[in-house]
């Protein structure tokens, strides 16, 4: 179930699709958006992004990167439009806009291009392999993170935190945290440093 922070009075979310098992509540508000064509929106303070797919689902590298660098700078430069000057956002571990490795080149680049938007502030989280419960939300389960997980479990304390799956509500809970904190400039959240 998602809820509002205590932080904020109201939390205005935007999704590809109607979430699957959550339900708004009186602070809390869902709106199904194309993110490639979004709407003008509601001012905002604060705006947090944890939008992503994979090039096995999205089909191709052209449409990865239409979700995970068009969607996301889209939805950034939207809500500097419409007043926030904070924002945080989901990447991924090893970004890099020099990378030779395709998913990490976009991401690194998805990170110079919010970084340039504007923002007093910018938090981004950088986690390891993400764990939770997908289907929850509508989603369809990446095999992989199961696989990985359980296959993981008995020894996580042997795999060093750097690499070590994250549950995603702590990186959800660090963004939060960070962010609320208004430091000035861009900070990067390594995934050992979320891991709590």
């Amino acid at each position: 179930m998602l809820h509002a922070s205590p932080s904020y009075a109201h939390t205005h979310v935007l999704a590809r699709r109607a979430p699957a098992g959550v339900a708004a509540d009186a602070r809390t508000t869902f709106q199904v958006v194309d993110f490639a064509q979004l709407p003008e929106l509601p001012a905002v303070d604060d705006c947090y992004i944890a939008l992503g797919t994979t090039i096995k689902v999205a089909g191709s590298q052209a449409a990865f990167r239409a979700v995970d660098f068009d969607c996301v700078v889209n939805t950034a430069r939207a809500a500097r439009t419409a007043g926030a000057t904070r924002l945080a956002v989901v990447s991924a571990l090893g970004a890099n806009a020099n990378s030779s490795v395709f998913y990490n080149r976009v991401k690194g680049q998805m990170q110079a291009a919010i970084g340039a938007l504007g923002f007093e502030s910018v938090v981004i989280a950088q986690p390891s392999l993400l764990l939770g419960d997908r289907a929850a939300i509508g989603q369809p389960t990446r095999h992989f993170e199961v696989w990985a997980a359980h296959l993981l479990a008995p020894t996580m304390w042997l795999v060093p935190r750097a690499v070590r799956p994250i549950a995603a509500t702590k990186v959800a809970a660090a963004l939060l945290a960070t962010t609320i904190e208004a430091a000035p400039g861009v900070r990067v959240l390594s995934s050992s440093q979320m891991q709590g």
